[in-house]
């Protein structure tokens, strides 16, 4: 009679766990090409990311912090707009706010040279703000000979990389921490979708298996991180040791030219964010091919590789180009471009 009574009260418990909802193993989440990468990897036990925005900041909003990304200024929260961040750059002086890699488990420059023209976007120096909000790592590789100390609170903390790019980088203000928590915010709405990791179909199973407690949610992880790159790698490169002979490549013109246009005039085209203009007239060709050979900062490898600094009355400068931005190889197709256009 006892045992008659027990096994009744565990179906009835069953019954009621069944009826109030209680999945523990079939969650309302589930992996699509839509999910957010961040939110997938959470469901499956993984650790959030810590540079989640604090929206209890009066003033805190997604659509001010793409304002200051994107123009630099935006409206106070007790009214009126706020100072410029910078009088010289806005973040998309810089850095895409869109995917530029088609594989984001490589940093290939040709690549991304091709997918950024297919796009419609430019080439630039920085790494796209598109999933850094994925990432947990900045400023890596040969960054700290640049900025010293001030790379080591960056490196693993967004919060401090955008501080010290807002500060170093765009040579303008720190922001206020409502400003800080907006811009946050709107990073996390161009963060990674399962879409961008380029899942197979049985991946997709394997994952949905895994949030229904069927499969290790540890080797579901593994996979999702597999597929992308924690941090973008940083390699200085350097001028080659005669600038005259240049890099042992022989140059791509049209390559060269895809260059010129989505990257150098990008900055340089009318002054936009530079005290020194370029165009396709065959003056300024003439001019940067006369350049390339010499020490200055109008010469193709060493503003390319060193970048320039300010200059009294020009707080603006030149960011160089790593290697896994501007190869060697592309080094030489710009050359072969400016020589043949200034012919």
């Amino acid at each position: 009679m006892k045992k008659t009574i027990f096994v009744t009260i565990l179906m009835v418990c069953g019954l009621l766990f069944i009826n109030t909802g209680w999945r523990h193993h079939v969650p309302d989440f589930i992996a699509t090409p839509e999910a957010k990468l961040a939110e997938t990897l959470v469901q499956l036990g993984d650790a959030p990311q810590p540079h989640q925005p604090d929206l209890s900041l009066p003033g805190v909003s997604a659509e001010r912090g793409r304002e200051l990304v994107h123009t630099g200024i935006t409206a106070k929260p007790n009214g009126g707009k706020t100072g410029k961040q910078s009088k010289h750059f806005v973040c998309t002086s810089c850095h895409n706010m869109e995917r530029e890699d088609p594989d984001l488990r490589v940093s290939d420059p040709q690549a991304r040279l091709h997918y950024v023209k297919d796009q419609g976007l430019p080439f630039l120096q920085g790494t796209t703000l598109y999933g850094a909000v994925n990432r947990n790592s900045f400023y890596n590789g040969f960054y700290e000979e640049k900025y010293g100390a001030l790379v080591t609170p960056a490196r693993n903390d967004l919060r401090e990389a955008i501080q010290l790019c807002a500060i170093e980088c765009s040579q303008g203000r720190l922001l206020e921490a409502w400003e800080l928590e907006s811009v946050l915010a709107y990073l996390w709405t161009i963060d990674l979708t399962l879409a961008d990791l380029k899942l197979e179909p049985e991946q997709y199973e394997m994952l949905n298996a895994a949030l229904q407690g069927q499969q290790d949610a540890k080797v579901a992880v593994a996979l999702l991180k597999s597929l992308y790159l924690p941090g973008s790698p940083a390699t200085f490169a350097y001028p080659p040791d005669d600038r005259r002979q240049g890099y042992a490549a022989q140059g791509d013109p049209a390559n060269g030219q895809l260059i010129y246009e989505l990257s150098c005039l990008h900055c340089h085209e009318h002054g936009r964010y530079a005290f020194f203009r370029m165009d396709n007239s065959r003056e300024t060709f003439r001019y940067l091919q006369k350049h390339i050979p010499r020490y200055t900062r109008y010469s193709l490898y060493q503003v390319s590789r060193w970048g320039t600094s300010p200059v009294p009355g020009k707080e603006t400068y030149m960011p160089n180009y790593t290697q896994e931005k501007l190869s060697d190889q592309q080094m030489e197709d710009v050359r072969a471009y400016i020589e043949m256009m200034a012919k």
